[in-house]
């Protein structure tokens, strides 16, 4: 955990005021940094505070040592995150970020620590549904960038810039590695609401594997699914920023009941 005087690397921004009644954590996809949840703040309702994620190996974080499992990234993160982790507070992941927003909140409930009050998981099949490709992380670089073409989970722009790629690939192989290399444990329920989202031509992650999210949880669950590929949250924006709102709001509302 930070000193009172240190930066905590994993927080790049906040965005929120005095009307907050609920923080929400967001957790970046496989190569991408915070700033993907940057906006968020001026477009979500005041009442939500915005805390954007940042994983190492990207942003304002490229020096610093990549995560190859899904593991020591929990344990770094619910570290740094325990002083900011202040009730009530919801995360939400895409992605590879639904899986670390998820086992984040294992870990906690398995150490005693403050639950998260609701989990958004979006844009990744549930964590007991099995991976439909074989693992390709190690693969030499072109081999490498061949196979994530074919996947369709990445940002096309992303391939026209060979510098910009060259400079991001460690990271991205890395992240690759943390999700082609978890297992999930099958013990794990939790308590709070779970909503799963996805994009309705996602070509890998289907309407069925986002409501094997509602698996994971004892609570309420609720699936829905938006206009756009695998990076609906960022061209249907407004749409999942609305759903979330609309969720939260209504968890909040049930515990206040």
């Amino acid at each position: 955990m930070p000193g009172p005087n240190q930066k905590n690397p994993w927080i790049a921004f906040r965005r929120g005021g005095p009307a907050t009644r609920a923080r929400l954590f967001c957790f970046p996809y496989a190569g991408a940094g915070a700033s993907v949840f940057r906006l968020w703040g001026d477009h979500l309702s005041p009442e939500f505070e915005v805390i954007g994620v940042q994983p190492p190996g990207r942003e304002e974080r490229l020096r610093d040592e990549l995560f190859l499992r899904i593991e020591p990234m929990v344990e770094s993160v619910a570290s740094h995150l325990s002083g900011e982790l202040t009730p009530p507070f919801a995360f939400f992941g895409h992605s590879m970020g639904s899986i670390l927003a998820y086992e984040l909140a294992c870990l906690l409930r398995r150490n005693g620590l403050p639950q998260p009050v609701h989990i958004f998981a979006s844009g990744r099949r549930g964590p007991q549904v099995p991976r439909r490709y074989e693992p390709f992380h190690e693969l030499p670089d072109d081999q490498f960038i061949q196979r994530l073409r074919q996947l369709n989970g990445t940002p096309e722009e992303l391939f026209q810039h060979a510098e910009l790629l060259a400079f991001i690939l460690p990271t991205l192989k890395a992240d690759f590695a943390v999700c082609e290399n978890y297992l999930y444990r099958g013990d794990e329920r939790l308590d709070c609401p779970v909503t799963g989202l996805g994009g309705l031509d996602d070509p890998d992650i289907s309407r069925e594997d986002v409501s094997a999210w509602g698996a994971i949880t004892r609570g309420r669950f609720r699936a829905e699914m938006f206009v756009g590929d695998h990076f609906f949250l960022n061209t249907s924006r407004s749409a999942v920023l609305a759903a979330v709102a609309a969720d939260l709001r209504k968890t909040l509302l049930s515990r206040a009941g």
